[in-house]
Formats: C-alpha cells, sequence, structure tokens
C-alpha cells in the first residue's frame, strides 16, 4: 500500500453530511493487517465484512464500498472502524491505494464511490 502521512478526518474529508449520517462502523476482516486511515476498502460478500481494496480478487474486496477514517490492526482479529460510505467530499489525493493499483482499476474504484455519493475534489 501507499504511505501518506495522514493523521486525521480532516486530512481524508471536505465535507460530509450532519450527525454522522456519512459515517457507519464496519467490521474490517482479520489478517488485513495495519489499515490506514484514508484507504478505500472493498466488502467481502460471503461475510459483509470489509477489507483493504483488492482489484484482483473475486470476493467483493476488489469493489470499493467505503474508506476507512481511522487506522486500525487487523492482523490478528476482525476490528470494528469507522467508514465513511456515503453524501461526503473527500481529498483525492488522501486515497491510499493497494500497490500495483492500474489507472483504470482507480477510475473504476472512484466511478463506484460517486455511485454511493462519496466525490473525490482536489485540494486539501
Amino acid at each position: 500500500m501507499q504511505t501518506f502521512s495522514l493523521t486525521t478526518v480532516s486530512d481524508i474529508v471536505k465535507d460530509e453530511a450532519e450527525n454522522r449520517f456519512s459515517r457507519d462502523e464496519e467490521v474490517l476482516v482479520s489478517g488485513s493487517g495495519v489499515v490506514a486511515i484514508g484507504t478505500v476498502l472493498g466488502k467481502i460478500t460471503a461475510s459483509g465484512k470489509y477489507a483493504p481494496l483488492a482489484p484482483g480478487a473475486s470476493t467483493g474486496a476488489q469493489n470499493a464500498a467505503a474508506i476507512i477514517l481511522e487506522t486500525a490492526d487487523a492482523t490478528g482479529a476482525d476490528r470494528l472502524v469507522v467508514t465513511l460510505k456515503r453524501h461526503a467530499q473527500v481529498v483525492v489525493q488522501s486515497r491510499v491505494w493497494p500497490d500495483g493499483i492500474t489507472a483504470p482499476q482507480r477510475v473504476a474504484a472512484l466511478a463506484a464511490l460517486e455511485a454511493m455519493g462519496i466525490v473525490a475534489r482536489t485540494g486539501v
């Protein structure tokens, strides 16, 4: 994964709905390792749990479904985390993508997020 020096939600989110409507708590699947704030997540179809986006997967994790809003360690156990899932604007440069992601895969992930109401904007 790419490494950025992101530390707070304000590094990620430009705007979101009132009363935390844009956020949910979800389960980050065990074995994901340490997942950095701003990482794009996919949703595993069989379990409904989330994992870092994996464009080559066939588990559902290949489809962008959320952005994690905290750094979390899910190395040895599932972890409850805060995610951004709807009605928000995010800083496009602060997305954390998997190593080796191609430009078309990134475009597809951004389009999937936009379909959920998460719009990527340039800037800080």
